[in-house]
């Protein structure tokens, strides 16, 4: 067991050394302009990326806003459990974050989606409705990206292909935009 656990820690180590920074970076620097636009964000995904959805608007909006003029406008299409499940039961499984970005987002909004294949295709449905709807993109997805790669105004890729490392390496990164901003919102002052 604890050659497994040496072996798992080195190997995250290695692929979080080839994190694609500039990317990251444009990630913070999408947030921030729908922060000074008063634009919202908007955030999915499935399972493990569900949860780091959920955690990404948690710092958004209770990590970063309290004590700042200006907020940032974060809202989790995961955590609309009536909404998901009745969408789920009486349409169909892939229309669940894009029949919430019909009622909520607007043209200029952010979404932001999480997908360690980058081919989930409720994900993908709704990436296709924002970009027909003038809502700029951002995809945290692993392996080879995906369609949405392609789809988004931005790919932030993790470079492993297990879903564990994958979302090991979101959650990083989530953590890491988060303490970007709490530094550029303070120099701000």
């Amino acid at each position: 067991m604890l050659e497994f656990i040496k072996a798992y820690v080195e190997k995250q180590s290695a692929a979080i050394r080839k994190t694609p920074y500039e990317a990251v970076e444009g990630l913070c620097g999408m947030l921030m302009e729908a922060r000074k636009e008063d634009k919202a964000v908007f955030f999915a995904g499935n399972g493990g990326s569900a949860a780091t959805a959920s955690h990404f608007t948690n710092d958004l909006v209770k990590g970063l806003s309290p004590g700042n003029p200006k907020r940032f406008r974060a809202f989790s299409l995961v955590d609309q459990v009536p909404v998901i499940t009745a969408l789920a039961n009486d349409y169909d499984y892939s229309v669940i974050f894009q029949e919430q970005l019909k009622n909520y987002a607007r043209p200029g909004d952010l979404l932001i989606v999480i997908s360690g294949s980058g081919n989930s295709p409720n994900v993908v449905k709704a990436c296709e409705y924002a970009r027909e709807h003038g809502i700029r993109t951002a995809a945290l997805t692993g392996r080879d990206g995906g369609k949405l790669k392609e789809l988004c105004d931005l790919s932030v890729i993790a470079p492993v292909d297990g879903m564990e490392e994958i979302e090991d390496i979101h959650m990083l990164w989530e953590h890491c935009v988060i303490c970007t901003l709490r530094e550029e919102i303070g120099n701000e002052v």
